[in-house]
């Protein structure tokens, strides 16, 4: 199967309101902190978000950096650096790197600060506004960020409807808000990697094609770690549907008769994926 056949599009209303929202509170944010998934750096990479913050100071956070494969992790983290923006990687988990963020903030926020108190503004907070796509991981960052449960986390994308200033420390405000995707993804492959990693509700792709593509790009990539975790053995002449049979084997997915549940599979390695079960794994390259 080719990449370009798979076809994807979601821009549910709320994210239509929620755009308009975040352009009307942009005027009102010093910094834009836009978290990406580690994973797929280059294809969370909002480009309707981008032209909305403008010129604002922004700081790039590339999250769930303990899922993504931290030799590419660090490819990515210097091709960014390229773009002007300070960058650091992060697990909003265990709060690794979070301290980083936050100093990239207040350094790019300095100007803003400096400004005010020339205006004698002594105790002017530094308001951020959080952007990336859904489930990238802002509410858990938030949540820990405040110390407290602030945002409803979740790993179900648009969850988060509403704004909401966050007091997240003395003399920061966060402005939460909910993940956005763009209308049209020019090139299929970004749809698929945003699909593969959660960004997408599962119900409006073929979740078998998206396997298949997966699976695909697991031989290209990660062969050795894709046979080390599922015990099975890998030959030049595999594609995916046989490395589909070969897990189904090995996992025992059969249905009565003995023939082979591949709705089971499909299921399995699409989650075991997403959850990082199967291992640290960055699909974009950089």
């Amino acid at each position: 199967m080719d990449v370009k056949d798979f076809k994807i599009q979601w821009f549910p209303g709320h994210m239509t309101k929620a755009r308009r929202m975040m352009e009307d509170q942009l005027r009102l944010v010093d910094v834009v902190v836009e978290l990406l998934d580690a994973r797929i750096p280059g294809s969370s990479i909002n480009p309707m978000l981008r032209q909305m913050a403008g010129s604002k100071p922004r700081v790039i956070a590339l999250n769930k950096m303990d899922m993504a494969d931290p030799v590419k992790t660090e490819a990515w983290l210097y091709r960014l650096k390229q773009e002007g923006a300070p960058v650091c990687s992060i697990d909003c988990h265990t709060g690794k790197g979070v301290k980083q963020m936050l100093n990239l903030v207040k350094e790019v926020a300095r100007p803003v600060t400096e400004k005010w108190l020339k205006k004698g503004v002594l105790n002017h907070d530094i308001r951020l506004m959080i952007v990336g796509v859904p489930n990238v991981g802002k509410s858990t960052l938030i949540n820990r960020l405040a110390g407290r449960v602030k945002a409803i986390a979740s790993d179900r994308p648009g969850v988060t409807k509403q704004k909401q200033w966050v007091t997240i420390a003395k003399g920061l405000q966060l402005l939460d808000t909910p993940g956005v995707l763009w209308p049209k993804f020019e090139n299929p492959e970004i749809g698929l990697h945003l699909a593969l990693t959660g960004a997408v509700k599962d119900d409006i792709y073929d979740r078998r094609d998206a396997l298949v593509l997966l699976l695909q790009e697991m031989l290209q990539k990660y062969p050795q770690q894709l046979a080390m975790f599922y015990n099975i053995v890998l030959t030049p002449e595999d594609t995916a549907e046989t490395v589909m049979e070969k897990i189904g084997a090995a996992r025992g997915c059969v249905k009565a008769g003995g023939v082979l549940d591949l709705n089971k599979v499909e299921q399995m390695v699409l989650y075991e994926f997403k959850t990082a079960k199967m291992g640290r794994f960055t699909l974009d390259e950089p």
